[in-house]
């Protein structure tokens, strides 16, 4: 029979955990951009993001989940912190095989686009009189030209949609969205939605514009989205503000 009393078999085994999610934390951090690791790789070492990467690990473990572990961070990869200059946020990844690759809104090749990132399309053929559907749905392209596509959670367990909402990423995006706000001027930010508009309520209106419409979801394009302008705005935006526009068919 074991010496130890209640209080000390409840304490090694809190530092039991506490070490499992360190090493948790330690397998599933992915390297990211150096320049958003120097503005935010202090958000690793929280203990939030310790729980969160302890439960992604248990989820892969157990579940499918998307991203692969090395595209989670691909938008950071895409683009320099400093050089964001207009910020597109989604909800949560693509649960189905082969779409999720780190940027929302966007499918890897050959996944044909989803129904959302098609309403997308037909709006900006509407509104950029020279805009050509591109026949895929990777919007690498928008991103390497300063086009955050940002997910509020960046992973998701296959074919259940928001099974890792709650776990802590949202903390970690909010975090990117309130350095963003708070230490770069004149960026374009596109809320398409409730939950995106909610997610940019911590926004400095002052000194940021904010585009808000209804979400390009086939549920809800017809509320607002379609006709929205906002990709000939977000350019008229930039221009005015002197920064180099994004050209929506480079994808």
């Amino acid at each position: 029979m074991s010496d130890l009393t209640h209080e000390q078999l409840a304490l090694i085994e809190q530092r039991r955990q506490a070490a499992l999610q360190r090493l948790a934390a330690s397998n599933v951090s992915v390297p990211i951009g150096e320049s958003w690791r120097k503005e935010l790789g202090a958000e690793f070492s929280k203990s939030y993001f310790t729980k969160l990467a302890s439960f992604i690990a248990l989820e892969r473990k157990r579940f499918m989940v998307y991203p692969v572990p090395e595209q989670v961070f691909s938008w950071t990869h895409l683009c320099a912190i400093e050089k964001v200059k207009v910020v597109i946020l989604g909800q949560d990844p693509y649960h189905r095989p082969g779409q999720a690759h780190g940027l929302c809104f966007s499918v890897e090749k050959p996944c044909p686009p989803p129904p959302s990132l098609e309403n997308i399309y037909a709006e900006l053929a509407a509104d950029i009189k020279d805009f050509k559907h591109p026949g895929h749905g990777d919007l690498t392209g928008w991103a390497k030209q300063g086009v955050l596509l940002l997910n509020a959670v960046l992973t998701v367990r296959a074919h259940e949609p928001s099974s890792h909402a709650g776990q802590g990423w949202e903390t970690f995006t909010d975090a990117v969205v309130h350095w963003l706000s708070r230490s770069l001027r004149g960026l374009v930010f596109l809320l398409w939605g409730a939950y995106a508009q909610r997610k940019g309520s911590i926004i400095d209106r002052r000194y940021h514009h904010v585009l808000q419409t209804s979400h390009p979801s086939p549920y809800s394009a017809d509320r607002g989205f379609f006709g929205c302008r906002h990709f000939s705005k977000t350019n008229d935006l930039l221009r005015r503000s002197g920064t180099t526009l994004v050209d929506w068919n480079a994808i």
